[in-house]
């Protein structure tokens, strides 16, 4: 039996789901019942019938599927992948802003703890962001852990004012992306396009912004593409259109994602670890924050 036939039978044996991230390396993304992006995931999760879900991805993401689903067991492959950018922001810094910009509303980005999601009024992703915001009342919003993401935010809301919390909350793998590798893509007759992590100059010289569910969205629309985001969406497209050429840096890794193996995968699925679990003081104001976003998806 191959490590991806037992992956099937332990997955029906513990009536589990299996949800990937579009950044998860491809072996995971090939034995997956639900790729996608922050979103998809977040609503799969909240729509699942199984009992456990598996999330391979980072911790925010399991920590989203179990506030989503309080009643189901939800298991990290791996306990210590997480997320440098959500590591920016903290409650304190929540509340500090709080202070200082009174009658603010407060959004974060899903890319964030269970803690700061409990200090947000709502939540948001990267591919409805401006539709959150819209949806406020509040003229001034606090946005954070991502800086570029509330610039991209604030360029679609000209008529509210963005607060970026911190100023300098920002993404390893987008922020290395280059003005000479835009130049040079279209050069070859390339279009491009970006996730809104990306700094302001590459958002400027790219042919779109997107988020990965928005690229699955826009990949017919172009034979040819440079991807500026992490290298595996560029696995996930060329699986969904064999025909399509999908050009990505071989460098944009996330060290994160990549933490999780075909045989971590297993070993969650055969000994049940490692459990996400979320104490009730910070779940439910966490939870509402991100029902809060569900809410307003559509």
């Amino acid at each position: 039996m191959t490590i991806k036939e037992e992956i099937q039978q332990l997955k029906v044996a513990r009536n589990a789901l299996i949800l990937a991230h579009n950044y998860q390396p491809g072996e995971i993304q090939d034995v997956a019942d639900i790729v996608g992006d922050s979103l998809e995931l977040a609503v799969k999760a909240k729509e699942a019938e199984e009992p456990v879900l598996v999330v391979c991805g980072v911790r925010f993401m399991a920590e989203t599927a179990k506030l989503l689903s309080p009643e189901k067991t939800v298991l990290l492959p791996v306990p210590d992948a997480g997320c440098p950018l959500s590591d920016f922001l903290t409650p304190e810094m929540i509340h500090e802003a709080r202070e200082k910009y009174p009658g603010a509303a407060v959004v974060v980005y899903v890319n964030s703890s269970a803690e700061v999601k409990a200090a947000a009024d709502i939540t948001c992703t990267s591919a409805n962001a401006a539709d959150v915001v819209k949806s406020l009342d509040a003229d001034m919003i606090l946005f954070g852990p991502d800086a570029n993401l509330a610039s991209f935010v604030q360029g679609q809301v000209q008529e509210k004012r963005i607060i970026p919390l911190p100023a300098e909350g920002h993404c390893y793998v987008h922020t290395a992306f280059t003005e000479d590798q835009i130049r040079e893509a279209k050069a070859k007759g390339w279009r491009v396009v970006c996730h809104p992590e990306c700094p302001p100059g590459i958002q400027s010289d790219s042919d779109l912004i997107a988020s990965t569910g928005g690229m699955v969205q826009h990949a017919c629309d172009c034979d040819e593409w440079f991807i500026c985001t992490e290298r595996d969406m560029g696995y996930r497209l060329r699986k969904l259109h064999p025909n399509r050429h999908f050009h990505v840096d071989p460098n944009a890794i996330c060290k994160d994602m990549k933490k999780t193996t075909i045989e971590d995968l297993l070993r969650t699925l055969r000994d049940g670890v490692y459990e996400v679990v979320i104490p009730d003081e910070i779940a439910v104001p966490a939870r509402k924050a991100v029902e809060a976003m569900i809410g307003i998806r559509r």
